[in-house]
C-alpha cells in the first residue's frame, strides 16, 4: 500500500486528498508539497482515505495542524494519536 496524493483547488483553498499509507517517506513528499504551495490559500489535508500511519506521520500532521493547516475527515484513531502525541510533549 502506497500513498496517493490528489490535489484540488478552489478559490480559497488548496486541498491535498491523501489515500493509502502515510509513513516517513510519504511525509517527505507531503512536506515538499505543503512548503511549495506558495501561500495565499488555506491548506487542507483530506485524510478520509488514509488507512495506515506511522509515528512520524502523526507528528507531521500535528505540526501541520498547529501551523493552521486543516485536517479534514481525519479518522478517529489518527485524531486520538495526534492528541496523545501533543499531550506527551
Amino acid at each position: 500500500m502506497t500513498l496517493r496524493i490528489e490535489t484540488s483547488e478552489s478559490e480559497k483553498a488548496l486541498t491535498f486528498a491523501l489515500s493509502g499509507r502515510l509513513d516517513a517517506q510519504g511525509t517527505v513528499e507531503l512536506h515538499r508539497l505543503v512548503d511549495g504551495h506558495g501561500g495565499g490559500k488555506h491548506l487542507i489535508l483530506d485524510l478520509e482515505d488514509v488507512r495506515l500511519v506511522d509515528r512520524s506521520a502523526v507528528k507531521f500532521l500535528a505540526f501541520c495542524e498547529s501551523g493552521g493547516i486543516r485536517l479534514e475527515s481525519c479518522p478517529a484513531y489518527i485524531r486520538d494519536w495526534i492528541s496523545r502525541e501533543e499531550s506527551a510533549e
